[in-house]
């Protein structure tokens, strides 16, 4: 598993910290910009309720729920700066998870992180710059990869 600068994680520290305690409408930010720029993503988050358009499934209390557990594994991750490998059995699951689910590695690899550095962008405002947005990516593309290793173990190519 790659490692992380020490700059890199007073970053990512920094900043989640700076996002407060509820994360939650952060995810929902994240979200709304996930469902902007793949609309047909929308169709994953049916549940009990009418997911019909994006403003009822971003309000519906199951889909929260989903949010919550996002907020928590991006939490998971900036808590475990310093041993990431800690959490490869985690993100392996995980990424068998996404995978049985239809969710593939190029959704992760570009939607989801376009929409984790703009919601990044817009909670942050003129803290977000060049540096702290590396910082991020640099702890995605390692989150990724350890969901990818999970996708490649649940029978899916490697290759994009």
């Amino acid at each position: 598993m790659e490692t992380l600068t020490g700059k890199d994680k007073e970053l990512i520290r920094g900043s989640w910290e700076s996002l407060g305690k509820n994360k939650v409408p952060h995810g929902v930010i994240m979200f709304s910009r996930l469902f902007e720029l793949d609309p047909a993503l929308l169709s994953l988050f049916h549940y009990n309720t009418n997911c019909g358009s994006t403003q009822d499934c971003l309000s519906s209390p199951e889909f929260l729920e989903h949010v919550t557990k996002v907020m928590l594994v991006i939490d998971a991750a900036v808590s475990h700066l310093d041993d990431l490998h800690s959490l490869e059995d985690f993100l392996l699951n995980l990424g068998r998870k996404h995978q049985a689910s239809t969710l593939k590695r190029r959704i992760h690899k570009s939607v989801v992180g376009e929409s984790l550095l703009y919601m990044l962008q817009c909670s942050l405002g003129q803290a977000y710059t060049a540096p702290l947005r590396q910082a991020w990516l640099n702890m995605y593309s390692i989150v990724v990869a350890a969901m990818s290793r999970g996708w490649a173990k649940n029978g899916e190519r490697k290759a994009d």
